[in-house]
C-alpha cells in the first residue's frame, strides 16, 4: 500500500501514538536483559550527593507493555539528603482520561534508598509487573527548583491522559507517563534533559540520556 503526502504523515503519527500509548501501562512480562551499568557514566555516592547540589532520576521498566517502556522520575531536594518521587501509572491502560480522572498518578518522598526500594517494588502504586522497575538512570545536576518540580507534580496529576486525538482540540498529541516524567524534571531545571517531544517512545527516550548513570534495579 502506497501511503504519501500528509496521508503518510498523518498515518506515521497515529502509529507513533499506538505505540506511545502502550509504553504507560502494566505489563506482566518480565524484564530479562540486564543493563550493565557504565563505569564513565556511573555516579558515586548519589544518596549523598554535594550538599546543596541537584540530582535527578529515572526509572524505568523495559518491559513495560510490549517492551515499549514505562518511567517514573525522581528528584533531589538539596541539603535535605530527600528525594521526590513518582510516575502516572494509567492502569486502565485508557487512551484518553479526561483531566481529574484516575490515571494512576502517586508521589512520595523519602530517602534515596526508600525511593529505591519504593520503586522497585511498586509501594506506592501496586501494579501488576512480575518485576516493576528494573532499570534507573541518574545525574547530578547543578541548577534545580525545588519548588517549580512541586507545582509542575501537581499539574501532571490533574491533567488527564492522553495518546491520540485530543477531544477539545483535535490536535494529535500526548499527555502520558513520559511527558510527565520530563514536564516534572524540566520543572527541576535538570541539566542534560533530553528533550522528549510528544508522541515519543519511552524506552528511546531513555537511552538518549546521555551521560545519565545506567543501573540495574532490583526489588528490595
Amino acid at each position: 500500500m502506497n501511503i504519501g503526502g500528509q496521508r503518510g504523515l498523518a498515518f506515521a503519527a497515529v502509529i507513533g501514538a499506538i505505540v506511545a500509548v502502550t509504553g504507560c501501562g502494566q505489563s506482566i512480562t518480565r524484564a530479562t536483559a540486564d543493563v550493565t551499568p557504565s563505569s564513565t557514566e556511573a555516579i558515586a555516592h548519589m544518596a549523598g550527593a554535594t550538599r546543596g547540589t541537584g540530582a535527578a532520576c529515572v526509572f524505568v521498566k523495559p518491559d513495560g507493555a510490549q517492551k515499549f517502556g514505562h518511567v517514573g522520575w525522581g528528584f533531589k531536594v538539596p541539603g535535605t539528603g530527600r528525594w521526590v518521587y513518582g510516575a502516572v501509572e494509567n492502569p486502565s491502560a485508557k487512551l484518553y482520561t479526561p483531566p481529574g480522572g484516575d490515571i494512576g498518578a502517586w508521589h512520595a518522598e523519602g530517602s534515596y534508598d526508600r525511593m529505591l526500594s519504593d520503586m522497585s517494588t511498586d509501594s506506592q502504586y501496586p501494579g501488576t509487573s512480575e518485576h516493576p522497575y528494573s532499570r534507573y538512570r541518574c545525574t547530578k545536576s547543578s541548577t534545580h527548583d525545588v519548588h517549580n518540580a512541586r507545582a509542575m507534580i501537581r499539574t501532571v496529576e490533574a491533567r488527564g491522559f492522553l495518546v491520540g486525538v485530543d477531544p477539545r482540540t483535535g490536535k494529535l498529541t500526548s499527555r502520558d507517563c513520559l511527558d510527565a516524567t520530563y514536564d516534572v524534571l524540566k520543572a527541576y531545571r535538570t541539566r542534560h534533559l533530553t528533550p522528549a517531544p510528544e508522541l515519543s517512545v519511552p524506552n528511546v527516550w531513555v537511552d538518549e540520556l546521555w551521560g545519565w548513570s545506567d543501573r540495574t534495579l532490583t526489588p528490595r
